[in-house]
């Protein structure tokens, strides 16, 4: 009677199967990983030329600000943060202020619907006051009347609030700069921008509100997101060979 230390038959289906799905898996992770970061170097050419398209738009020439024939076409991608000018009248006895953080300590954002010499109404956010000067009756001077002319970037409305919660137009409390929210609860009449402004740092009469405060600044961390998938497609790749290797030790043994 003889012996061997070959597999038996049945077990030898089961050793294949057993390496086709390791490669298998191995094969989709690495596909998936890889995946991943190249989607990660597409949003990192995106962002990229996002912060090139902003970065010359708030250093442009100022345009007049998109009017009513325009209002439909204005969209985040093509005009966020472009400069932008407004000319007409404050409708001060319409202001919203809106909760604000800035490099100034907490306040407000003085929004003020401007009736734009054109023909509609834009609000212009004229800029950050701090809690004691929050009252219009605290800053008199800054209550220009008559025409005046506004220049600076033009901003996408805010709507739902912000900090957490949700503005309260029925007690004039607001979070955001929600466009809509803010001239129905101003009951401003005739075309509305779905835009506002955020005027640049000319200074206004008695020194409040103080304009130019606009942050532009995008998070940008694709590359470090990108290395990371490229990284564990890397680490897929080596677990395959290791687990390959291993196979073949154990499947030699079993002769």
């Amino acid at each position: 009677m003889t012996s061997s230390s070959a597999p038996e038959p049945a077990a030898r289906p089961a050793s294949r199967r057993r390496w086709v799905a390791g490669l298998a898996v191995f094969a989709v992770l690495f596909a998936g990983f890889s995946a991943l970061g190249v989607w990660q170097v597409q949003r990192l050419a995106w962002k990229q030329e996002l912060i090139r398209q902003v970065d010359s738009r708030i250093h442009a020439h100022p345009v007049p600000a998109p009017g009513p024939a325009s209002f439909d076409a204005v969209t985040r991608e093509a005009d966020q943060y472009r400069r932008v000018t407004a000319s007409g009248r404050f409708l001060h006895d319409r202001e919203a202020r809106v909760k604000a953080v800035t490099d100034l300590g907490p306040g407000f954002w003085v929004v003020t619907p401007l009736a734009d010499a054109r023909g509609f109404t834009v609000l212009i956010n004229r800029g950050f006051v701090p809690a004691e000067r929050a009252s219009p009756e605290t800053r008199t001077a800054g209550q220009i009347d008559g025409p005046v002319s506004v220049t600076g970037l033009l901003r996408i409305s805010e709507p739902k609030g912000g900090f957490l919660r949700d503005n309260d137009p029925v007690g004039d409390r607001w979070f955001s700069r929600d466009v809509a929210a803010i001239a129905q609860a101003k009951r401003l009449d005739g075309p509305v921008a779905p835009y506002f402004i955020d005027a640049d740092s000319t200074p206004n009469p008695g020194g409040w509100p103080r304009g130019g405060l606009t942050v532009v600044r995008f998070a940008n961390s694709h590359l470090v997101y990108a290395l990371t998938w490229f990284g564990l497609a890397l680490m897929s790749a080596g677990g395959a060979v290791l687990w390959l290797r291993d196979e073949r030790r154990r499947r030699a043994g079993g002769r």
